[in-house]
Formats: C-alpha cells, sequence, structure tokens
C-alpha cells in the first residue's frame, strides 16, 4: 500500500496544481515567466526555442510523471500472488508421493537376482564347454558337438531373454533420474529449503523428505550400478557364445569333410598309444559326462515338464477306463481286442508312451541321457516281451540288448583310442552277424516293418565295422550309433503304435459300455484308422531321430526352414510354402478329427448308438465346430493375410457363380439342418419316396439306413428341396391299425368289444394313456369288417407289435366263434 500511496498523492497534487493554475489569477513571477515563455510556445515546434535549463527542467518533469504513472497503473491492475503455507504443504506432498512411486519402481526390479544367479551360472558353463570344447577327447564326439551346440543356442535364447529385461528396467531407472532431476527445478522446493521460516514451520516433514529422498537415491544409485554390471556380463556372454557357436559349427561342418579321408591308422596296423585305461580315466570321463548332463538340464529343463504331464495323462486315462469297465463288471468285454501291453494299472506302458517320445523334446541331449533313456526303455521292453513274445524273438532282443550295453560300456570306461577301436569293431562285427541269422532263420515269423529294421541294423553296422577297419574312426562312430538307435527306436516306436491302438479300443468299449450300448462292434477298420493315425507321428519321429544319427539333421533342417520359410512372389501374392502347407495341415487335421471324433464317445456308426439322439446331434456340431475353428486356426498360423484369404474366397465366389453352387447349397444346407434340426440322427423319415432312420448328416449329403439295410445317400440340399415327414421329431408315438374280415352274423357285443382292448393294451409297447378305438363296418351282406386302431411308444418296434396284438386278437376271436375270413 505505501508503494501505491506516494505516487497518488503526487499525482493528486499535480492535478490539484494545474487547476489552481487554471482557475486563479497569476502571481507575479507566474506572470514574468508567462511573459518569458509565451503561451503556445511549449510545443514540439516551440520547446527549441527554450533555454537549456527549462529543456532538461521540463523534460525530467515529464519523465517523472510518465514513471509515476506507469507504477500506479501495474500496481493497480496486477494480481500479486505470494504462495500460501498450504501451497508448500500440498507441493511437499507431491513430492513424497513422487519418491514413494520413484520407490516401487526400483523395487520392482525382482528378477534382478534371479539374472544375475543365471549369468554367474552362465560364467561357469561357458568355461566348462571352452575346456570340453579344446580338450583331445577320445569318446564319440559327434553327439557332444551336437549337444554343445544344443546347449549354446538355449543360452543364447536366455541371455537375449534376460537382456531384455535388463533393458527394460534400465530405461525405468532413467525415467526415475529424469523425475528426480525435474524435482531439483521446483521453485517452491527452492523457496522452502532457502527460507528460514518456512524451513522451521515444516521441519517434521522436510526430516521424512530427506529420509526418503536418501533411500531413493541410494536405491537408484545399488542398482544403477547392478544393471550396468549385469548388462556389461550380459554382453560378454553374447560374445562368448558367438564364439564358440562358430566354433562348434566349424567343427560339425569339418566333420563331414575330414570323414571321408583317413583319419587313423587302419586297424590291423600296430598302434602307437601307450595309453591304458585306469580308474582315472573312467572317472574322469564319467565325471565329464555328468557335468555336461547337468548342465544341459539345468538349462532346458521346461521340456521335459511336457514329456512328464503326457505321460501322466495317458496314464490316468487308461487307467480311468479300466476302473470304469471294472465297476461296471465288464472287464470282459475287452477280451476281444487282444490287448498285451496296456493294463489296469499302466505303469510300464505310460513310462514306455512317454519315453518313446522323449527324443522329440531332447534331439541333441548329452549322450549319457540319450543312452539312460535307451536303456530304461529296453528294460521297460524286456519286461513286456517276455510276456506276450514267443521265445525265440525275446531272445533275439536279449542279444541286441547285451550288444547295446557292451557298447556302452565301451563308450564310458575310457579306452585308449586303440583298443575302444578293437572293441567297436567286434561289436560292430558280431552284431551284423546276428542280425544275419535272425532273418535267416525266422524271416517267416516277423512282421516286414521289424525286417525292414533288421536290415537297417545289419547294413549300419557293416559300415561301422568297415569304416573302423580303414581308419574312418567319425564315419564308424556315426554308424554304430545310427545303427544300434534306429532299431532300438523302431521296435520302441512298434509299441507306441500298439499303445495308441489299444488305449483307442479301450476308451470305444468304455464309452459304449458307460452308455449301454451293445458291446460288439466292427473293431478291424477302427484299429486300422488308429494305426494310421499312430503311423503319422511315428514315422516322422523316426526320420528325425535317423537324420540326428547321420548328423544330417542340422543341415536338413536349415535347408527346410531355408526352403519352406522363404517368401515367394506370385503377382501381388506373398507366400513361404511353409505358410501353404501347414495352412492345409491343420485343415486335414481337423477333418481327420471331425471324422473320427465320434469313436472316442462310443459311437462306431453302427444301430446301436441310432437312439442317443442328444449325443449324436451334439456330435454333428462339434464336427461342425471342429471344422471352423481348424480354418481360422489355420490362418491364423499360417500366417496369411486376410486380405490375402479375401482374395482367394472372391475367387471362390467367382467359381460358385460358374459351377460350384450345388456344393455351396448342400454345405449351406447341411448346416441348416445341424441347427434348424428338422430331422436328427435317429430319426425315421420320409424325405420324397425313401423312409428310412437317419444314419448321419454330414456336411455336404445325409445318409438314411432303409429297412432293407441299403444306405441311402441324399444330398443336404435334396433333403431341403422336399417335404419331410418325420415320424419321430418330437416323439416315437404312432398309431397302428389291423383289420380282421368277419363273416356275418358276427356277435360283437360290448364284454368282447372291452377284451379286446385289454388284449391290445396288454402289450408292452402300446401307449396306455389313448385308448384302443375299434370299429365294425358292414362290408356287404355276408362280411363285416372289424377295424382295430392302438397307438405304441415306439415307432420303429411298430410292426412287430401290431402283429403280436394281431396273433392274440385272432385266437381270441376263434375261441370265441367268430369266423375270420
Amino acid at each position: 500500500m505505501k508503494n501505491l500511496l506516494l505516487p497518488a498523492l503526487f499525482l493528486f497534487g499535480v492535478l490539484w496544481a494545474n487547476g489552481q493554475d487554471s482557475t486563479q489569477p497569476k502571481s507575479k513571477k507566474q506572470a514574468a515567466l508567462s511573459d518569458t515563455i509565451p503561451s503556445g510556445h511549449i510545443t514540439k515546434k516551440g520547446v527549441g526555442n527554450m533555454t537549456m535549463p527549462d529543456r532538461r527542467k521540463l523534460e525530467y518533469f515529464r519523465d517523472t510523471i510518465r514513471r509515476e504513472r506507469r507504477k500506479f497503473d501495474s500496481a493497480l491492475f496486477t494480481q500479486i500472488n505470494v504462495p500460501s503455507s498450504s501451497d508448500y504443504a500440498e507441493d511437499l506432498g507431491k513430492v513424497y508421493e513422487m519418491l514413494n512411486s520413484e520407490s516401487v519402481v526400483t523395487e520392482s526390479f525382482v528378477k534382478l537376482s534371479t539374472i544375475r544367479d543365471y549369468l554367474n551360472q552362465g560364467d561357469s558353463v561357458l568355461v566348462v564347454l571352452k575346456e570340453r570344447l579344446f580338450q583331445n577327447d577320445r569318446s564319440f564326439h559327434i553327439r557332444n558337438l551336437q549337444m554343445f551346440n544344443a546347449l549354446l543356442d538355449v543360452l543364447d535364447r536366455n541371455t537375449d531373454y534376460y537382456r531384455e529385461y535388463l533393458k527394460q528396467y534400465d530405461s525405468a531407472l532413467d525415467g526415475v533420474r529424469q523425475d528426480i532431476a525435474d524435482l531439483q527445478k521446483d521453485t517452491l522446493m527452492r523457496q522452502l529449503f532457502r527460507d528460514t521460516a518456512l524451513k522451521n514451520a515444516f521441519q517434521p516433514q522436510l526430516q521424512q523428505l530427506k529420509v526418503k529422498w536418501r533411500q531413493v537415491d541410494s536405491l537408484v544409485s545399488e542398482n544403477g550400478r547392478e544393471i550396468n554390471t549385469l548388462r556389461s556380463q550380459a554382453s560378454a556372454h553374447e560374445i562368448t557364445i558367438g564364439e564358440l557357436s562358430f566354433q562348434v559349427d566349424a567343427s560339425l561342418k569339418s566333420v563331414g569333410s575330414e570323414a571321408f579321408g583317413k583319419e587313423r591308422r587302419y586297424l590291423w596296423e600296430p598302434g602307437t598309444s601307450t595309453v591304458d585305461y585306469s580308474e582315472d580315466s573312467f572317472s574322469n570321463s564319467m565325471k565329464g559326462e555328468v557335468q555336461m548332463a547337468e548342465i544341459y538340464f539345468s538349462n532346458t529343463s521346461n521340456r521335459r515338464i511336457w514329456l512328464i504331464a503326457i505321460g501322466l495323462i495317458f496314464f490316468f486315462w487308461v487307467r480311468s477306463n479300466f476302473h470304469t469297465l471294472k465297476k461296471s463288471n465288464k472287464l470282459g468285454a475287452i477280451e476281444n481286442f487282444q490287448i498285451k501291453y496296456i493294463s489296469p494299472f499302466p505303469f510300464f506302458g505310460s513310462l514306455i508312451f512317454s519315453l518313446s517320445l522323449a527324443p522329440l523334446f531332447d534331439l541333441q541331449a548329452p549322450s549319457i541321457y540319450l543312452e539312460s533313456v535307451q536303456l530304461v526303455l529296453m528294460v521297460l521292453l524286456t519286461s513286456l516281451f517276455l510276456r506276450h513274445l514267443e521265445r525265440y524273438l525275446f531272445y533275439g532282443w536279449c542279444v541286441f540288448m547285451l550288444l547295446f550295453l557292451l557298447l556302452l560300456t565301451t563308450r564310458i570306461m575310457g579306452f585308449s583310442l586303440n583298443i575302444q577301436r578293437w572293441a567297436n569293431f567286434l561289436i560292430d562285427a558280431i552284431s551284423a552277424l546276428c542280425g544275419l541269422f535272425f532273418i535267416h532263420r525266422y524271416r517267416k515269423y516277423c512282421a516286414m516293418w521289424v525286417l525292414l529294421a533288421i536290415g537297417f541294423y545289419i547294413f549300419f553296422n557293416t559300415l561301422a565295422a568297415v569304416s573302423n577297419l580303414f581308419g574312418r574312426v567319425t564315419f564308424s562312430q556315426i554308424f554304430g550309433y545310427t545303427a544300434v538307435y534306429s532299431f532300438a527306436q523302431t521296435i520302441s516306436l512298434g509299441v507306441f503304435v500298439e499303445l495308441v491302438q489299444e488305449a483307442f479300443l479301450l476308451q470305444i468299449q468304455t464309452s459304449r459300455v458307460r452308455k449301454k450300448y451293445t458291446q460288439e462292434f466292427n473293431y478291424g477298420d477302427i484299429s486300422t484308422s488308429i494305426r494310421r493315425f499312430s503311423m503319422f507321428l511315428a514315422v516322422p519321429l523316426w526320420l528325425i531321430v535317423f537324420a540326428t544319427n547321420l548328423n544330417l539333421f542340422d543341415t536338413l533342417n536349415d535347408w527346410l526352414v531355408s526352403f519352406f520359410g522363404s517368401n515367394r512372389q506370385v503377382g501381388n501374392f506373398s507366400f513361404t510354402v511353409g505358410g501353404i502347407l501347414l495352412f492345409l495341415g491343420i485343415i486335414w487335421l481337423s477333418n481327420f478329427l471331425q471324422k473320427y471324433i465320434a469313436y472316442f464317445f462310443g459311437d462306431t456308426g453302427d444301430d446301436s448308438a441310432f437312439d442317443d439322439k442328444g449325443q449324436r446331434s451334439r456330435l454333428m456340431v462339434t464336427r461342425l465346430i471342429l471344422l471352423i475353428a481348424g480354418f481360422l486356426l489355420a490362418v491364423a498360423a499360417s500366417g496369411l493375410a486376410v486380405d490375402r484369404i479375401t482374395v482367394i474366397l472372391g475367387a471362390l465366389g467367382v467359381g460358385v457363380g460358374l459351377g460350384l453352387q450345388s456344393i455351396v447349397n448342400n454345405f449351406v444346407s447341411g448346416v441348416i439342418l445341424i441347427f434348424d434340426r428338422p430331422l436328427r440322427i435317429g430319426d425315421t423319415v420320409d424325405i420324397g419316396d425313401k423312409r428310412g432312420r437317419v444314419k448321419e448328416i454330414g456336411i455336404r449329403t445325409s445318409t438314411l439306413l432303409t429297412e432293407e439295410g441299403a444306405e441311402v445317400i441324399i444330398p443336404n440340399g435334396d433333403v431341403l428341396a422336399h417335404n419331410i415327414i418325420n415320424w419321430t421329431l418330437s416323439n416315437n408315438h404312432v398309431r397302428q391299425a389291423i383289420s380282421f374280415t368277419l363273416a356275418k352274423p358276427a356277435d360283437l357285443e360290448p364284454t368282447k368289444i372291452d377284451a379286446i382292448k385289454e388284449i391290445v393294451l396288454k402289450n408292452s409297447n402300446v401307449l396306455e394313456q389313448r385308448q384302443p378305438e375299434i370299429m365294425v363296418d358292414t362290408l356287404n351282406s355276408k362280411n363285416v369288417e372289424l377295424k382295430i386302431y392302438f397307438w405304441i411308444q415306439d415307432f420303429n418296434k411298430g410292426p412287430n407289435t401290431a402283429a403280436e396284438v394281431k396273433a392274440e386278437i385272432y385266437e381270441y376271436l376263434e375261441k370265441n366263434g367268430l369266423t375270420i375270413i
């Protein structure tokens, strides 16, 4: 107010003085001044006539007036905002809240300890890999190189995964630092810390803020150092992994080129090695194998979780079906299937089922793991073969298992290279000779696929022995392992196919028992279909293992990935061969599932499931859903662009206009039949001049089963184009009529009419809720006609019920002396 008062008083005085000058008469001094400065001379034009002192006084006076007026206007119309205590308190709350949020951000770095442990473990793993890679290993190193390659790939993926986390953490920490930097520019906080009175007023809040500030600053510093250290360590890992991967790939590629040359001396030449077997060599060999296996398993544990889950699902599936049959006292219903490999407690069968799939989850696992899995699988197969194989076949299997154990022993015992080569040569030669003897002696007792497996076994053992003899050690290693593992995998996958077949037959029979269907059904065709499906899984698995054993899988895999994954251009349409094949494969699989899913619920297409209309209707909807879901999944998984699919659908639309109307009409009609349900599976209908029971409603056609046993296939479009007479849509009731011609005089008194009604109602298939109707009609002067109408419960039993009732009434009429013509 003081600042405003002085200019106002001054301005008021000036204005008052000017008013006095204009109203009062001039003094002598003023008159003299007027005389010296004539009126009208103080203008822009006349200022130049003034003396210098007067001019300066006038300019000073004018400047003073202008300054005071500006001060007055500024003070009068400007609002001055002075921060209050509440403003400072609110700002303190915002700062504290911000520091709390930053603390939460830094505390969210929960994976730092996991990343630290992983990278520290990775250092140890990479050190071991370097040592194993550059040591002069006398054992079979092909599989070790493949395992090194797989392990390095896993380490590389895991390192990239954790580096992404570190990158996110670093970005979050940069955000925290930026928030703190912005906080230091807060004018209110700076004023608060500078003003002593304000500091004293907010002393408790500032004390808490300082503590929180120190905590956040400490967390940011510690986490920053930790993240920078880990990122540097991860970068070092990536460099080391890249170098080792390059060396492993080079070693694997050199195996093929060097294998054709003479790597070692001929076997019959004297050796120069003086190293013999010792306990230290055995322990060192085993220690190295176990160490590599531990490293591999610790980094690839997720793969075996799925394998264990598959085995458990198979175990509980088979066990629950056996439990259902046992509870229903129907275990004898599966005797015709001649089940050999599954049992009410399918422990061995489940292990064989899951271990047969193990190579698919661990194609490049350490040798000791694959050999252990193969050994366990052989022991399990031996326990099954002991009960179900002929003696000579079982003895042949035992010989093969013994030779496998000898080969395994020579590899892990740490013998010198010379001793190991001789041992392997003898094992390979004996294996080939035993295979030849078995084929010559028991060829006619073996299935074709077993003979082919033995043929491969003989061929590759012979190649291994010859390669070893002439110093091609690498080829000897590859062919020897291929012979053993290919034969063992063939036998185990053969049992795998039998397990799948028996499990599905068990499921079908269990479902039929649960739904009270007849136990007899034609399982020969079903077994063939299930076998084909199992072979669809087994054959690619065998080929993958076979290519891996020959050290061809990586090369073939790279070539196939390049071939199927490369983009191809046809006009404006780009695609990959893999995407097209994946699209067609998923469509085929969905069609296969919708075709055979009924087997899983006990519906094999026979007449026993006709009366279960609800299940068959649900199966129809399930089939349609499988087809639609399969198409959508195929489009999503194949990577085909939706606009490209639209182009294809447009082309199909042109095709529809040119000649596919009938197919599309039948498809749409099938969808209408499924959801509108004018007829259902099991209904008895008349369509045109055809009568029968609906056996199947497909996507394109429907099938009627006539009374003569013929299956009439009718396009769905024709079904909807005709009038449909459904005898069993809402219920199975139908009226039957029988008649008799009686000679006059026919004495049909009311008691006889009532007796006839009782005969009719006595039949179990006659509907009691509706009373029979009896009519007597005169035909001529000699005869009358007796007509009897009644309702039956089951339309399909109508002819039998009518015949039974007619026979009983005929007998009654004869006993009562009525002449039936």
